[in-house]
């Protein structure tokens, strides 16, 4: 049975003390979701520490932006996945477009990650997705296809999330139609060997579209960026109606 993943990524936006006042706020929202609903919380490195402290009793699961795939090394500006481990991280986002684009992400490093992140009892939560271009040129499907074909050489795929986001809805206001995302996380899974992988929707995912999004039968959760970054609007896509 698949499992219903909703994942706020906060990406570079709140400190320490910033954190823990939405969490402050949050906690008495999420605990009234339903059982059958994982919520988890990627946040940056510098507030994993104090919110693992936190979340002790907590439904709320803890999640990374990136690892590194050694252990340890002269790799400045990384993280490894036993420093997560250590603090409490359970999910870890791998491959979003935004490190692609702006950070030089391949899929050669994204499958090196995913490898580390399952290595060290991480669940990675793997992003794929397609420009605004690519679409116009009819090679969503391709594109993408292409991307799991050599993200997921050697991984496990009964430990892990994907999530498809479409790069032009994401941080854009426009969102993909739920029956066009519906459809190509059909396509996704039917290219897995395990069809039982939780499969999310990402891009410009709100309070407003969330009961329709997870509505369709091929979408297993969320991953939100900027409506998962007040105890308000995240609080009421954990909530939504089933």
């Amino acid at each position: 049975m698949r499992k219903i993943i909703l994942a706020g990524n906060w990406k570079m936006y709140k400190t320490q003390a910033e954190a823990l006042e939405f969490l402050e706020g949050f906690k008495p929202t999420v605990e009234d979701a339903p059982e059958n609903r994982e919520v988890v919380l990627c946040v940056p490195f510098t507030a994993l520490s104090a919110l693992s402290k936190n979340l002790h009793g907590s439904r709320i699961r803890l999640g990374a932006q990136n690892i590194h795939w050694e252990e340890v090394g002269a790799y400045t500006g990384e993280i490894s996945g036993p420093m997560l481990t250590e603090i409490g991280v359970r999910y870890v986002i791998i491959g979003h477009s935004e490190r692609r684009q702006y950070f030089g992400e391949t899929d050669e490093t994204v499958n090196l990650r995913l490898k580390a992140a399952q290595k060290y009892g991480l669940i990675p939560i793997l992003c794929v997705g397609e420009t605004k271009e690519q679409r116009a040129a009819n090679e969503t499907e391709s594109h993408i296809l292409g991307q799991l074909e050599k993200d997921l050489v050697g991984i496990d795929q009964t430990k892990l999330v994907i999530a498809y986001e479409p790069i032009w809805a994401i941080g854009t206001g426009e969102t993909c139609e739920s029956d066009e995302a519906n459809r190509v996380i059909g396509l996704i899974r039917s290219k897995l060997d395990n069809k039982d992988v939780t499969i999310q929707y990402g891009g410009s995912v709100k309070p407003d579209n969330i009961d329709e999004l997870m509505a369709k039968p091929e979408i297993d959760g969320v991953l939100v960026g900027g409506a998962s970054l007040t105890p308000d609007s995240w609080g009421k896509i954990v909530n939504y109606r089933a």
